[in-house]
């Protein structure tokens, strides 16, 4: 790369001179004419203005008197003066700042957008070199080295792999495998601190490259490449070029979609198994022996009401759908689908591991270390108005405050959990209260309540969600972390937190609370509204049900709809805001330059949403997977539109985000970690406290007379005297059956009301709940203890990889160890050389090549 463009060759947009290239772009506001005018100038013309227009009104009328100032205007208008003067002075503090580190800036004030104002800057060559060696860049040598995949089995199994899946593949360089690699080696002085301006520009950003019509070869970092081989909809069964992406947004920006692919290609496998559970459930309801025994009609047994007065008896057979879907989500195949999905979890975790070690070699970021990371503008801000403020305070308090400030955020942040949690259950208690004395009819009422319930939380979620992202930056604000790192952590896990909590607050009820908070009650209660339980066939379908609503709803209305819409509806108001037509806007388009077109592009607001997105998915596809093993092909067909949403979003509709380098994912790969370890306790409970599996099992080893599950439907009812209702709670209408009940059912293992304790926990539930907490602890340790031996199994660093490493190592050696003796050799030839012919020394600006 030259620091001028060669003659006839395009490199974007340029200075006036059409030599040196556009890199940076800086906007800032400009000021009207009248407001421009500053003291003498500004009070010279308003004097003129001012003497001109009391002549011309004394030649009309002579006796009017001149117009008077008023002083809080003035005084106003001195101080929006001296705001634009202390703004300027910044502004060119600033300029001369960047010219004095070798940048080389030209303004344009006189574009086709007005009121903005551009500050181009160019990185000449030498400063290029420089920050090459501030960063300690690796750069490539013209030593070359053989790159092996390992064996020769091992190597024609990737040869194989590769021509079978060169159809998937982009067109592009980058994917071509490489038989050489070139040997990179780091500069080694430190990199220095640029402080920036603050307040005085209003955008900042590198401009996109100009996709170039008209060659033959498009160049390898055209947006246009980018936009059809991955922002285009009609790839999307194609891998993403990785490296490509890296070239253009750089290291960061390529991590987090290298990271969404691999994510992406493990959920096919999760997919795939999950279809094949879920068609288990198909193929096996007929044959399921519970729910064969709650539809069959000879089997005339009589429910109790289900809320006080306005409900009846029913019958168990009104049941018969909701046990029937019930056992597509709740059957032996979702205890292996578990257990599957946790080692799936493992094994997602050390296939990323693998693959980011391996772009780390190609990107030739092995040795790279993260910089000291600097202090926040705010925290040095806040630093110096406590300095420059003479409290007369202790210094213990002033040490404490920091202190106290953290806690108080973070008591903050438990009293919103808690806010979240309330909220969610009360609304869905309220929906449900509502909906039970609308109708006496269960079938109906059990519909009405599963999706309206469902629909109710997702609205409050989402709108939540919103809510629960400003707060949470508020609440980092008001800690003041140190350094932007610091920040950026505190900002992540608080977030993820809130949300996280939003999101599974209704799943985390339904699952493990509803039903189950009025455990000891004694009959009074037993049938009142203040009683919220699950139908007959248990929570497992309910909570399959707000799971599919909520994560369907978030993908295709908080995820996708809004990264569309948003975008479209911002782009209308713009133009009905313009006085131009369709055609007028589309030629004053053709005659901006590349930096005005980027000025109306949207903003880069970081990778934060983004991951955010994916690990609220993530959790959603592993806590509860088994209650809804079609949750992974669900964020399959959503990540295959998202990954192309993304691209389409970053090549055409945001500003070019600056380039970062990074080595890994950062806090997010903790989190998924974490999720995955809690996924494992989280899936024993629903197997084992919300389905029926464990119920199932101990009645047919314990209490069963032949050892199948005929009677277990009898085993799970208890007996209820409807002459003890309480009074103003007995059902209004008691022969709505057409014959008086003198027992009712309700499921519950629970003594009858003819033993010595009635109505008291009885001996089946103790026992049930022991096999329980036993099976929690069992498949706990047992799949924790395989997805350790998984991640013990794969090694993090790929034996290749490993191997090329240390090879580099061993050729950067020799390289050095021959460069010494060509040094020595020619320092020996030079001291035998005769004095009467001395050989010039080149400067070292001839000899350095950077």
């Amino acid at each position: 790369i030259s620091d001028e463009a060669a003659p006839g060759q395009k490199q974007g947009p340029t200075f006036k001179d059409g030599r040196r290239r556009v890199d940076y772009v800086l906007t800032y506001h400009i000021q009207k004419p009248q407001s421009v005018r500053r003291n003498t100038s500004r009070f010279s013309g308003s004097r003129v203005l001012r003497s001109l227009r009391q002549t011309l009104s004394l030649s009309k009328s002579p006796a009017m008197p001149p117009p008077k100032i008023d002083p809080e205007i003035a005084a106003q208008e001195h101080r929006l003066d001296y705001h634009e003067d202390d703004k300027r002075f910044r502004q060119n503090e600033f300029e001369d700042n960047l010219r004095e580190m070798g940048l080389e800036l030209e303004k344009d004030e006189g574009n086709k957008i007005p009121g903005i104002g551009f500050v181009k800057i160019h990185a000449p060559w030498n400063v290029l070199c420089r920050e090459a060696e501030f960063m300690k860049l690796k750069m490539p040598t013209r030593k070359v080295y053989e790159v092996k995949q390992g064996s020769n089995l091992v190597e024609k199994i990737n040869l194989f792999i590769h021509k079978v899946t060169e159809p998937l593949h982009p067109k592009v360089e980058s994917n071509k495998p490489q038989n050489v690699k070139p040997l990179s080696y780091p500069f080694s002085r430190e990199k220095q601190h640029l402080l920036l301006g603050n307040g005085v520009y209003t955008a900042a950003y590198p401009l996109h490259d100009i996709a170039w019509e008209g060659f033959d070869n498009i160049s390898l970092l055209s947006p246009q490449l980018l936009y059809e081989e991955w922002a285009s909809y009609s790839v999307f069964y194609k891998y993403q070029p990785i490296g490509l992406i890296r070239k253009y947004f750089g290291d960061k920006i390529g991590l987090y979609f290298a990271w969404l692919g691999i994510y992406t290609q493990m959920l096919i496998p999760a997919a795939i198994v999950g279809v094949i559970v879920f068609l288990y459930g198909c193929a096996t309801v007929d044959d399921n022996i519970p729910s064969m025994e709650i539809c069959d009609p000879r089997n005339n047994i009589t429910m109790c009401p289900m809320c006080d007065r306005a409900c009846s008896y029913w019958k168990l057979r009104e049941a018969c759908g909701t046990a029937r879907a019930s056992h597509l989500f709740d059957n032996p195949a979702t205890v292996f689908f578990s257990i599957f999905m946790a080692l799936w979890a493992a094994m997602f975790m050390e296939h990323w591991k693998r693959r980011q070690m391996r772009l780390n070699y190609i990107w030739d970021l092995t040795g790279f270390e993260e910089e000291e990371d600097h202090r926040r503008a705010e925290y040095e801000l806040r630093v110096m108005k406590k300095t420059l403020k003479k409290q007369h305070k202790s210094t213990q308090v002033c040490l404490s405050l920091p202190l106290i400030t953290s806690w108080w955020s973070h008591h903050c942040c438990l009293k919103i959990v808690t806010f979240a949690i309330v909220f969610g259950v009360i609304l869905y208690r309220i929906s449900i209260r509502a909906a039970l004395h609308m109708s006496s009819n269960p079938s109906n009422i059990r519909a009405t309540v599963k999706g309206t319930a469902a629909v109710i939380n997702l609205i409050v979620i989402i709108i939540m969600d919103e809510v629960y992202g400003a707060l949470a930056r508020w609440l980092t604000l008001l800690e003041i972390p140190k350094t932007d790192k610091s920040f950026e952590e505190r900002l992540i896990f608080k977030t993820f937190v809130l949300k996280f909590v939003n999101a599974f607050t209704p799943i985390v009820y339904l699952a493990f609370f509803r039903g189950r908070l009025d455990l000891f009650y004694f009959p009074d209660d037993l049938f009142t509204t203040k009683r919220d339980t699950c139908a007959h066939a248990g929570c497992l379908m309910e909570l399959c049900i707000q799971l599919c609503i909520t994560m369907l709803g978030k993908q295709l209305i908080q995820n996708n709809l809004f990264e569309i819409i948003i975008p479209k509806i911002k782009k209308l108001i713009r133009r009905r805001k313009s006085d131009m037509d369709s055609q007028q806007q589309e030629d004053y388009n053709l005659t901006l330059q590349r930096y005005e077109k980027d000025h109306f592009l949207g903003p880069f607001e970081g990778l934060s949403p983004e991951y955010m997105e994916m690990i609220i998915q993530f959790g959603m596809v592993t806590l509860f997977v088994a209650s809804f093993p079609l949750a992974p092909l669900f964020a399959l067909l959503n990540n295959i539109i998202e990954i192309r949403l993304d691209a389409k979003k970053f090549v055409t509709e945001l500003r070019r985000p600056i380039a970062a380098r990074a080595k890994d994912i950062g806090i997010w790969y903790n989190l998924l970690r974490g999720l995955s370890k809690v996924a494992v306790i989280v899936n024993a409970f629903v197997i084992s406290f919300t389905s029926d599996f464990i119920p199932r099992l101990v009645y047919q080893y314990m209490y069963s007379s032949d050892g199948s599950m005929h009677g277990f439907v009898n085993h799970t009812l208890s007996y209820f005297n409807v002459t003890e209702f309480q009074p103003g709670t007995a059902p209004l209408q008691p022969l709505h059956l057409g014959y008086e009940v003198e027992l009712c059912r309700y499921k519950d293992y629970r003594e009858p009301p003819w033993s010595n304790t009635p109505y008291d926990l009885s001996k089946e539930f103790w026992a049930i709940l022991a096999c329980r907490l036993a099976f929690v602890i069992v498949f706990q340790n047992v799949v924790m203890l395989m997805s350790d031996f998984v991640d013990w199994l794969i090694p993090d660093i790929p034996k290749d990889i490993s191997m090329q490493i240390h090879k580099e190592k061993i050729l950067m050696v020799e390289l050095f160890m021959k460069e010494e003796k060509g040094k020595k050799r020619l320092r020996e030839n030079h001291s035998n050389q005769s004095p009467v012919q001395p050989r010039c020394r080149p400067s070292s600006q001839e000899t350095s090549n950077c």
